[in-house]
């Protein structure tokens, strides 16, 4: 067995580069991705953190529809060899749709990655009134699910008059990268008087020790910040399995510039302190 602090479970690692567990077990099973240890009497699955780099270079070229084959000949390459193939896939995407200009800048952050792009802190959060929608959702069904319970929730704030004290935000559950579905919730902190209605209740946003990064623009790379949060966290901090929580400081219904977007990305952590930034 390695050295545990070189290596986290696939359940962590899952979190830290949004690969699902079942993704990164057919990963492994395909041999594009092996774990850096397997243990032999349980069969539990650990990877290292010099691992995640590679992730995000394998997340980001499935994103582009590279086949598993050319993933693995990128993963084998030389560099010289590795941007030739990345290069030609690219040009071959830019050509035929429009739509992937952002995952190939997405791409090209990872070959050539900001220095200091990252800035974390410590954030205590009080509980708090709200309304909320909130389900067990499947993996793939979030997005979708996602925008409705948004639109829900505004439309009720709106109606009730209710006194809106907090952009919205988030709650997503260890099962939804664990197990493919989970508890999932979405909320407005507001004030005043709610009347249940569809699938929207009054709700208490629980108390929780954060550690926060700002992902600026679209969430098309959302995974490397949550890498760098998650790496940090289980590295530095108490990681603990409670859900991982966004804010949505602003977002698609006060601006439809994707790139005007900021969304505060938060993962669990036990503190006793109450530190500042990182």
């Amino acid at each position: 067995m390695p050295d545990s602090s070189d290596t986290v479970s696939i359940g962590d690692f899952s979190r830290m580069t949004q690969l699902s567990v079942k993704t990164l077990r057919h990963y492994h099973d395909i041999g594009l991705m092996a774990p850096s240890h397997v243990d032999p009497d349980t069969g539990y699955r650990y990877y290292s953190y010099d691992q995640l780099p590679t992730a995000a270079v394998v997340r980001r070229l499935r994103a582009l529809d590279m086949s598993i084959a050319d993933v693995k000949a990128v993963l084998a390459a030389d560099p010289a060899g590795r941007n030739a193939l990345i290069g030609t896939h690219l040009q071959r995407l830019e050509a035929q749709l429009a739509d992937t200009r952002a995952a190939v800048d997405a791409l090209r952050d990872i070959l050539d990655p900001p220095r200091g792009a990252w800035k974390l802190e410590h954030r205590s959060v009080p509980t708090t009134a709200a309304v909320a929608v909130h389900d067990n959702v499947d993996r793939d069904d979030l997005p979708t699910w996602w925008e409705g319970a948004v639109a829900e929730l505004q439309a009720t704030v709106r109606t009730q008059h209710l006194t809106q004290t907090g952009p919205p935000g988030a709650l997503f559950g260890f099962g939804i990268f664990d197990r493919d579905h989970g508890p999932a919730t979405v909320f407005i902190p507001a004030t005043g008087p709610v009347r249940p209605v569809g699938r929207v209740a009054e709700y208490t946003v629980p108390a929780a020790e954060l550690l926060v990064v700002r992902h600026d623009g679209p969430h098309d790379d959302v995974d490397l910040a949550y890498t760098e949060l998650g790496s940090y966290a289980t590295r530095h901090e108490i990681s603990v399995d409670g859900p991982l929580r966004e804010y949505y400081e602003r977002f698609a219904w006060d601006t439809p510039d994707p790139a005007q977007w900021r969304t505060d990305l938060c993962w669990p952590i036990f503190r006793s302190d109450r530190g500042g930034r990182r």
